[in-house]
Protein backbone atom coordinates (compact mmCIF):
# COMPACT_ATOMS: atom_id res chain seq x y z
CA UNK A 1 0.00 0.00 0.00
CA UNK A 2 0.83 3.59 -0.67
CA UNK A 3 0.71 6.31 1.87
CA UNK A 4 -0.31 10.13 0.69
CA UNK A 5 3.76 10.73 1.93
CA UNK A 6 5.29 8.13 -0.51
CA UNK A 7 3.45 9.53 -3.68
CA UNK A 8 3.94 13.79 -3.09
CA UNK A 9 7.04 13.56 -4.40
CA UNK A 10 7.18 10.74 -7.00
CA UNK A 11 5.10 12.55 -9.63
CA UNK A 12 7.38 15.88 -10.04
CA UNK A 13 11.26 16.35 -10.03
CA UNK A 14 12.33 18.34 -7.68
CA UNK A 15 13.17 22.24 -7.84
CA UNK A 16 16.84 23.06 -8.77
CA UNK A 17 18.05 26.39 -7.12
CA UNK A 18 18.06 28.99 -9.26
CA UNK A 19 20.82 29.35 -11.52
CA UNK A 20 23.35 32.42 -10.99
CA UNK A 21 22.06 35.60 -12.59
CA UNK A 22 24.11 36.06 -15.91
CA UNK A 23 23.19 39.95 -17.17
CA UNK A 24 22.42 39.91 -21.02
CA UNK A 25 20.94 42.35 -23.27
CA UNK A 26 19.35 45.36 -21.38
CA UNK A 27 20.92 44.56 -18.04
CA UNK A 28 24.40 43.99 -19.63
CA UNK A 29 23.99 47.81 -21.43
CA UNK A 30 22.99 48.92 -18.44
CA UNK A 31 25.94 47.58 -16.40
CA UNK A 32 28.57 48.44 -19.57
CA UNK A 33 27.38 52.36 -19.31
CA UNK A 34 27.37 52.52 -15.41
CA UNK A 35 31.34 51.08 -15.81
CA UNK A 36 32.16 53.27 -18.42
CA UNK A 37 30.91 56.34 -16.66
CA UNK A 38 32.77 55.54 -13.86
CA UNK A 39 35.66 54.69 -15.63
CA UNK A 40 35.27 58.40 -17.02
CA UNK A 41 35.22 59.77 -13.84
CA UNK A 42 31.95 60.98 -13.54
CA UNK A 43 29.79 59.69 -10.90
CA UNK A 44 27.03 57.13 -12.28
CA UNK A 45 23.53 58.41 -12.72
CA UNK A 46 20.85 57.59 -9.73
CA UNK A 47 17.34 55.72 -11.04
CA UNK A 48 14.94 58.46 -11.84
CA UNK A 49 12.58 58.55 -9.45
CA UNK A 50 8.77 59.55 -9.93
CA UNK A 51 8.25 62.69 -11.78
CA UNK A 52 6.63 65.66 -9.66
CA UNK A 53 4.51 68.00 -11.02
CA UNK A 54 5.80 71.56 -9.74
CA UNK A 55 2.26 73.18 -10.22
CA UNK A 56 1.38 76.33 -7.77
CA UNK A 57 -2.39 75.84 -8.16
CA UNK A 58 -4.02 72.49 -8.79
CA UNK A 59 -6.77 71.82 -11.37
CA UNK A 60 -10.03 71.57 -9.93
CA UNK A 61 -13.41 70.66 -10.82
CA UNK A 62 -14.44 74.82 -10.59
CA UNK A 63 -13.51 76.73 -14.10
CA UNK A 64 -10.56 78.82 -13.72
CA UNK A 65 -8.17 81.08 -15.91
CA UNK A 66 -6.46 77.84 -17.63
CA UNK A 67 -9.69 76.73 -19.45
CA UNK A 68 -10.23 77.17 -22.56
CA UNK A 69 -12.42 80.06 -23.37
CA UNK A 70 -15.07 81.44 -25.99
CA UNK A 71 -13.60 83.57 -28.41
CA UNK A 72 -16.71 86.32 -27.89
CA UNK A 73 -15.75 86.06 -23.89
CA UNK A 74 -11.91 86.37 -24.49
CA UNK A 75 -12.68 89.26 -27.07
CA UNK A 76 -14.82 91.06 -25.13
CA UNK A 77 -12.41 91.56 -21.69
CA UNK A 78 -9.63 92.50 -24.51
CA UNK A 79 -12.28 95.66 -25.86
CA UNK A 80 -13.54 96.47 -21.74
CA UNK A 81 -9.81 96.52 -20.75
CA UNK A 82 -8.20 98.64 -23.34
CA UNK A 83 -11.57 100.96 -22.95
CA UNK A 84 -12.20 100.43 -27.06
CA UNK A 85 -15.70 99.79 -27.00
CA UNK A 86 -16.79 103.51 -28.20
CA UNK A 87 -14.67 103.46 -30.83
CA UNK A 88 -15.65 99.63 -31.94
CA UNK A 89 -19.39 101.00 -31.72
CA UNK A 90 -18.46 103.80 -33.99
CA UNK A 91 -16.59 101.97 -36.64
CA UNK A 92 -19.67 99.67 -36.21
CA UNK A 93 -21.90 103.07 -37.85
CA UNK A 94 -19.28 104.00 -40.18
CA UNK A 95 -19.75 100.90 -41.88
CA UNK A 96 -23.56 100.46 -41.54
CA UNK A 97 -24.20 103.87 -42.34
CA UNK A 98 -26.74 102.98 -45.86
CA UNK A 99 -28.33 100.70 -43.17
CA UNK A 100 -28.92 103.77 -40.19
CA UNK A 101 -29.23 106.70 -42.98
CA UNK A 102 -31.12 105.04 -46.39
CA UNK A 103 -29.17 104.19 -49.20
CA UNK A 104 -30.26 107.04 -51.53
CA UNK A 105 -28.79 109.35 -48.56
CA UNK A 106 -25.82 107.38 -47.83
CA UNK A 107 -25.12 107.35 -51.64
CA UNK A 108 -24.39 111.49 -51.46
CA UNK A 109 -23.32 111.66 -47.56
CA UNK A 110 -20.05 109.62 -45.96
CA UNK A 111 -18.99 109.89 -42.46
CA UNK A 112 -15.74 111.23 -41.80
CA UNK A 113 -14.91 111.09 -38.01
CA UNK A 114 -16.37 111.29 -34.51
CA UNK A 115 -14.82 112.98 -31.59
CA UNK A 116 -16.18 114.22 -28.28
CA UNK A 117 -19.72 113.38 -29.45
CA UNK A 118 -19.56 115.53 -33.13
CA UNK A 119 -19.82 113.93 -35.89
CA UNK A 120 -18.74 115.01 -39.09
CA UNK A 121 -20.15 113.93 -42.66
CA UNK A 122 -18.53 114.82 -45.90
CA UNK A 123 -21.30 115.52 -48.47
CA UNK A 124 -21.05 115.60 -52.27
CA UNK A 125 -22.97 118.40 -53.15
CA UNK A 126 -24.14 121.84 -51.51
CA UNK A 127 -27.65 120.46 -52.18
CA UNK A 128 -26.39 117.29 -50.59
CA UNK A 129 -25.57 119.04 -47.39
CA UNK A 130 -28.72 121.12 -47.29
CA UNK A 131 -30.29 118.00 -46.86
CA UNK A 132 -28.75 116.74 -44.64
CA UNK A 133 -28.60 119.51 -42.29
CA UNK A 134 -32.24 119.18 -42.65
CA UNK A 135 -32.07 115.51 -41.55
CA UNK A 136 -29.65 116.20 -38.79
CA UNK A 137 -32.28 115.81 -36.11
CA UNK A 138 -33.58 112.25 -36.93
CA UNK A 139 -29.97 110.88 -37.88
CA UNK A 140 -28.88 111.60 -34.68
CA UNK A 141 -31.88 110.23 -32.80
CA UNK A 142 -31.20 107.18 -34.98
CA UNK A 143 -27.44 106.64 -34.14
CA UNK A 144 -28.17 107.44 -30.60
CA UNK A 145 -30.53 104.33 -30.23
CA UNK A 146 -27.71 102.38 -31.69
CA UNK A 147 -24.87 103.66 -29.88
CA UNK A 148 -26.25 104.87 -26.20
CA UNK A 149 -28.18 107.82 -25.35
CA UNK A 150 -25.83 111.15 -25.17
CA UNK A 151 -23.06 109.72 -27.89
CA UNK A 152 -23.79 111.60 -30.81
CA UNK A 153 -24.59 115.15 -29.93
CA UNK A 154 -24.40 116.84 -33.21
CA UNK A 155 -23.52 116.64 -37.06
CA UNK A 156 -21.21 118.35 -38.35
CA UNK A 157 -22.18 118.87 -42.32
CA UNK A 158 -19.66 119.44 -44.76
CA UNK A 159 -19.87 120.18 -48.54
CA UNK A 160 -17.68 119.00 -51.19
CA UNK A 161 -14.01 119.41 -51.00
CA UNK A 162 -13.82 122.51 -53.50
CA UNK A 163 -10.64 123.86 -55.84
CA UNK A 164 -8.81 126.34 -54.63
CA UNK A 165 -8.94 129.78 -56.65
CA UNK A 166 -5.56 131.16 -55.09
CA UNK A 167 -3.36 130.04 -57.41
CA UNK A 168 -1.89 132.03 -60.70
CA UNK A 169 -0.36 135.29 -61.17
CA UNK A 170 -4.08 136.86 -62.34
CA UNK A 171 -5.99 135.50 -59.15
CA UNK A 172 -7.81 138.49 -57.26
CA UNK A 173 -7.74 139.11 -53.22
CA UNK A 174 -10.88 137.95 -51.53
CA UNK A 175 -12.55 136.43 -54.89
CA UNK A 176 -15.43 134.26 -54.58
CA UNK A 177 -14.44 131.79 -57.72
CA UNK A 178 -16.61 131.64 -60.59
CA UNK A 179 -19.52 131.31 -58.23
CA UNK A 180 -20.52 127.71 -59.03
CA UNK A 181 -21.70 125.72 -56.12
CA UNK A 182 -20.36 122.43 -57.69
CA UNK A 183 -23.69 120.66 -57.59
Amino acid sequence: MTTDDDTEGQGEPAAEPPAEHRPDGLDLAKSASRAAAASAGTPARKKPGPRRRTFTRSSGARPDDRDPQLLDDAMGRLIARHGWELDLKVQGVFGRWAELVGQEVADHCTPESFEDGRLVVRTDSTAWATQLKLLAPSVVRRLNEDLGHGTVMAIEVLGPHLPSWKKGKLSSRDGRGPRDTYG
